[in-house]
């Protein structure tokens, strides 16, 4: 069996919650489904990586579509409670907290080294937003070579058009598109 792990994408209080400040369109309905791999893979003892976007204060790392945003709302601030995780799916103990300033969570981060390190051959993604950090994460994750699983129910986009159109897209290079209740009886 393919050693898993678990790739948890932008679940933050800026982006997840009512008083998120730039708040993803169906992020709340995905915590429980979310949840639920979490704690199964917590029970499986497989690597949960939490991939948080984070900028310095300034925003001079954000990108340059998203400066004006940025200044007028700045987002995923280093050492703010907004650039946190979710409160219901707080890393505990032995889990893995890797920060990014782009989409993808391979894109200037060490996480292809710390996954080869850890002998995994598949990733399981979940969190926000389908169709930017989810698929440009899940893009390069089928660049690198990992056997790529998309938990559709458990990942979020702005509208269901956008989110469907993009799950189509990512089943079109070969990731696995699969429900919270296949990836429990899968992993």
């Amino acid at each position: 069996m393919k050693k898993t792990a678990l790739l948890i994408i932008d679940m933050q209080n800026d982006f997840v919650g009512d008083s998120a400040i730039l708040r993803v369109a169906g992020a709340d309905a995905i915590i429980a489904p979310l949840r639920s791999i979490l704690n199964h893979f917590r029970e499986q003892k497989l690597p949960v990586i939490h991939i948080l976007r984070i900028h310095r204060p300034g925003g001079s790392d954000v990108e340059s579509f998203r400066r004006e945003i940025f200044s007028k709302t700045p987002f995923a601030v280093a050492g703010t409670k907004g650039a946190e995780v979710i409160d219901a799916i707080a890393p505990i103990p032995g889990e893995y907290i890797l920060s990014k300033t782009r989409m993808s969570g391979f894109l200037g981060t060490d996480l292809d080294l710390l996954l080869r390190s850890l002998d995994v051959e598949r990733v399981v993604v979940v969190g926000i937003q389908t169709p930017n950090c989810i698929r440009t994460t899940v893009f390069d994750a089928m660049a690198y070579g990992y056997d790529t699983v998309l938990v559709s129910d458990a990942v979020a986009a702005a509208t269901p058009e956008i989110h469907v159109a993009n799950l189509r897209d990512m089943a079109a290079i070969g990731v696995s598109i699969i429900t919270t209740d296949e990836c429990l009886r899968m992993i």
